[in-house]
């Protein structure tokens, strides 16, 4: 059963919480309401140790526009106060970034500006042949905000974010598939079939080394070497002493099927 909010729902099916934005007419512009809102799920969904994964959606043909800015205009503030509220958004978008859990974005039509970022922050980028993605600050003579500095040039590198951010232009879902940002581009009526689908394949795998492997790697790029090598002796430390491993283990030696095995439910999906 969804749990409905102002600006989004939050529902489980199965093993897998699903956060879907629900003002298509605005396109799911980030409003204060919608912040926090995401803000106030989080800490749920990671307390939720049933859950092996999340999906994020827009709702009618929009993942998310960005920022609101009508509702921008229309505030009056001072100028240290715009610092502040930029600042704030880290407080739930780092937590989101560093959720222990594949995080998949279904993005079905535009992700502009901070939606953009948004889909950026999730593991696995599946997008219909309508979606766009666009750095759009540009256009309107900003800067990339809510994580958009750090991500983007992770994702494409250094000299493909530029030209992305300081052009501001759009692209569609195969060229952003040809950069890296879409792993899958499917048609807009089976988007959400194949994340769920893509979803449930994680279902019976080991949450703390899954979690722990996302952890470090968003950290490697920015870590020296022995630092890693201690992070990963800590995380392997745990995971050997976990139920899950000694379970595979003894799957293994009795040449039983893993629970968890990519290849086989690849080779099970493809048709005959």
């Amino acid at each position: 059963m969804a749990e409905t909010f102002q600006t989004l729902t939050y529902e489980i099916h199965g093993r897998t919480g699903v956060i879907t934005f629900t003002r298509p007419d605005v396109r799911h512009a980030l409003d204060i309401a919608m912040r926090e809102e995401i803000a106030a799920i989080l800490p749920r969904i990671r307390a939720n140790r049933d859950l092996r994964s999340l999906i994020i959606t827009g709702s009618g043909g929009a993942f998310c526009a960005g920022g609101d800015l009508k509702a921008l205009s229309e505030e009056e503030r001072p100028v240290d106060m715009n610092r502040e509220r930029i600042a704030l958004l880290h407080t739930w978008f780092t937590e989101l970034s560093n959720l222990e859990l594949p995080v998949i974005a279904a993005v079905d039509g535009p992700a502009f500006g901070a939606g953009f970022n948004l889909a950026l922050a999730s593991d696995f980028v599946l997008a219909s042949t309508r979606a766009r993605f666009c750095a759009v600050f540009g256009r309107i003579g900003l800067v990339p905000d809510l994580g958009g500095f750090f991500l983007l040039p992770r994702i494409v590198g250094l000299s493909r974010a530029k030209e992305l951010v300081m052009t501001a232009r759009s692209l569609g879902a195969e060229e952003a598939r040809d950069l890296g940002i879409v792993l899958e581009v499917h048609e807009p009526e089976a988007l959400m079939e194949a994340a769920f689908a893509f979803a449930r394949r994680f279902d019976d795998a080991s949450r703390l080394a899954a979690g722990m492997s996302k952890a470090i790697l968003n950290q490697s790029l920015h870590t020296d070497q022995r630092a890693l090598a201690d992070q990963e002796a800590m995380a392997q430390t745990l995971c050997l002493a976990s139920d899950y491993h000694k379970e595979a283990v003894q799957r293994f030696i009795d040449k039983q099927p893993l629970a968890f095995d990519w290849d086989r439910m690849t080779a099970k999906d493809k048709p005959a």
